[in-house]
């Protein structure tokens, strides 16, 4: 399940499922701060509309925040076998690739499929830690771009150095380093 963090100016108010997060923001005092609300997953931020009742306030929530809003528009579905999730797409590739996939066991599809899933598994490690690091960088872009040192700790997250990279910035406001060298981690502890 994704998790989301809330900010009111440089301080952690919440944190955890976007329902959770909703309700607390909801009955926060008011007159706090203005409030942004970070997903753990992307590092970006997120807009909810908390007016009205908690019910109101729940049934608006996306039913996936953070897959949401990493997708484009939903396509209609069509061909495939929608039970399972399978959605049909276009690939285009050059005949004699069509033509090898064609000759494996199980046609195109299952050889597509046993491909994606291969590299997938090969790559693991590093999308989870090219995820992390994405999501520390957006983090901080969204709330601490005019922080000391943030241009050269950038260069360090993206450098792989995650030591230089939580030197420099030990000086931020708690909440703020804190958050973002636990988004920058996060792919180890997955």
């Amino acid at each position: 399940m994704d998790t989301f963090t809330a900010f009111a100016g440089q301080t952690r108010v919440a944190a955890g499922p976007l329902p959770k997060v909703a309700l607390v923001l909801k009955h926060a005092a008011p007159g706090i701060e203005p409030i942004v609300i970070f997903s753990d997953r992307t590092g970006q931020p997120i807009d909810l509309d908390l007016r009205g009742s908690d019910r109101e306030i729940l049934a608006r929530l996306p039913v996936e925040a953070g897959a949401a809003a990493n997708q484009g528009p939903t396509e209609p579905r069509g061909r495939g076998r929608p039970k399972l999730g399978v959605v049909a797409r276009e690939v285009t590739l050059l005949p004699q690739h069509w033509d090898w996939l064609n000759a494996q066991p199980g046609g195109a599809s299952v050889a597509l499929r046993k491909l994606v899933h291969d590299a997938r598994r090969a790559s693991g490690d590093t999308d989870r830690a090219r995820e992390a690091r994405d999501a520390a960088y957006h983090f901080m872009s969204g709330i601490g771009s005019n922080l000391p040192q943030f241009e050269e700790a950038s260069r360090a997250l993206f450098a792989g150095d995650l030591g230089r990279f939580a030197a420099l910035i030990a000086d931020w406001p708690a909440d703020i380093r804190d958050h973002a060298v636990a988004l920058a981690h996060r792919h180890r502890a997955e």
